[in-house]
C-alpha cells in the first residue's frame, strides 16, 4: 500500500528535526555543547572534500577544524549512540546545529534546552559546564523545584535540573 501525502498513515510517521542554534562562533559553540552534552562534533570532512573535489562547493565555504575540513559557518554535533550517514558524516538523531549569523544575541531565548543529569549531580554538573566557559545566572526554586539557569559561551541560556 502506498502513502500519499495528507492520508493518515502518512500524518502519523514521526518528523525528523534537529535544534539550530545561531552563533557569532560555531565551531566554538559546537565545541562547547558536545562537551556539555557529551555529544560528537559531526566529521563532515569526507563529504566536504568529494563536493569540493567534484567543484561543487568552493573551498572559501571551509575551515580546518578538528584536523579535518569543515564548514565555515555550520556544524553539528549528535548523540554518539544515534544513527548518522556514513557517507557524509550528518546525524539522523538527537542533533544540534550552530550556523553563523551576523547579529549578536540581543534578548532572551524563545527556546532552551534544560539538563537533567539529576538532582545529586547538579552542583557537579553545573562546575563542570561552568569549567567549559558557561556561567551561572542564578539558582532557581519555584513550584516545588529547583534548578540552575545558566548562559553558553555566547549568551544562550539553558537550565540544569
Amino acid at each position: 500500500m502506498t502513502e500519499t501525502p495528507g492520508s493518515p498513515a502518512a500524518a502519523a510517521q514521526p518528523v525528523h528535526f534537529k535544534i539550530v542554534v545561531d552563533a557569532a562562533d560555531p565551531h566554538a559553540q559546537a565545541d562547547f555543547w558536545a562537551a556539555a552534552l557529551h555529544y560528537e562534533v559531526e566529521d563532515n570532512g569526507a563529504f566536504i572534500d568529494r563536493l569540493l573535489a567534484a567543484g561543487a562547493a568552493p573551498a572559501e565555504l571551509t575551515v580546518e577544524s578538528h584536523g579535518r575540513r569543515a564548514w565555515r559557518d555550520l556544524i553539528a554535533v549528535r548523540h554518539p549512540e544515534d544513527p548518522y550517514q556514513e557517507d557524509t558524516g550528518t546525524g539522523l538523531g538527537r542533533r544540534l546545529l550552530f550556523q553563523r549569523v551576523p547579529e549578536p544575541k540581543t534578548v532572551k531565548n524563545r527556546i532552551h534546552l534544560d539538563l537533567h543529569p539529576g538532582t545529586d549531580r547538579r552542583a557537579a554538573e553545573v562546575a563542570r559546564l561552568e569549567g567549559l566557559g558557561a556561567s551561572v545566572v542564578r539558582e532557581v526554586s519555584e513550584f516545588g523545584a529547583e534548578w540552575v539557569l545558566m548562559r553558553d559561551p555566547e549568551g544562550n541560556e539553558f537550565c540544569v535540573h
